[in-house]
């Protein structure tokens, strides 16, 4: 699999599914994610890292990793994907996390808890584009947990890094010239650009809440803007 090294995320993915593996689970960090594949029929667990949007490591993984019974050569996974993805968030926090002491039934919101619980513990970023509830609960948790870690220091720690997403929806059909200035007065920065016939894109940067954004201009005039995630010039 080095060959899918450096690959973007979901092309290396496709890659994966192309070569008979299946996605299992999968989990986010300060700065990565990982993610662990199957493959039934060489009974072969992957854990894939992936950061910036890239497969940065490739390992071999254990059958346990992948939710696959040992002890014989036909291991079956033991729950499906839903059931798995709740594991996965029972084991990195207590359902005293929550509020009310219990864990959601819903398998994707219990996703995006773990999501904000792990990036507020760890002093990241607040990333809620989608103003997901169980983000944000997950995530004030995160980072109260954190504090009482470090109760004994003679200072509290900061709030984590609670910097919500700026809105940039309101510029698209903008005019262009209006459009740059008003990105640069929200804390963006140009950081890159390219032309295509008589069409500009030009990525913007803003580190604090980690958008990544690329601008379509088109006559003068703001065609599409949307956050991409990641480009090599936003850091």
């Amino acid at each position: 699999m080095s060959d899918l090294v450096g690959a973007k995320a979901s092309s290396g993915e496709s890659q994966l599914e192309g070569r008979g593996f299946t996605f299992i689970t999968g989990s986010s960090g300060y700065d990565s994610k990982t993610s662990y594949w199957w493959h039934s029929g060489d009974k072969n667990c992957l854990q894939v890292e992936t950061r910036d949007g890239r497969f940065a490591h490739i390992r071999d993984g254990s059958k346990g990793d992948c939710n696959q019974k040992g002890g014989d050569n036909t291991g079956a996974v033991v729950a499906g994907v839903a059931a798995v993805a709740v594991l996965g968030a029972i084991l990195a926090h207590k359902s005293h996390d929550h509020d009310d002491n219990k864990h959601y039934s819903d398998a994707g919101a219990e996703q995006q808890y773990e999501r904000g619980y792990n990036d507020g513990l760890h002093g990241a970023t607040y990333q809620n584009y989608g103003r997901n509830d169980s983000y944000s609960s997950g995530y004030s948790a995160g980072v109260e947990q954190r504090s009482s870690n470090l109760s004994y220091r003679q200072y509290q720690p900061d709030r984590g890094g609670y910097h919500p997403s700026v809105d940039i929806s309101d510029l698209s059909g903008a005019r262009a010239s209006g459009a740059d200035g008003e990105l640069t007065r929200r804390g963006f920065k140009n950081v890159d650009g390219f032309k295509s016939g008589n069409t500009a894109y030009t990525i913007w940067s803003r580190r604090d809440t980690h958008q990544c954004v690329q601008m379509t201009v088109a006559d003068g005039q703001v065609y599409d803007i949307r956050d991409i995630g990641t480009h090599p010039k936003c850091r």
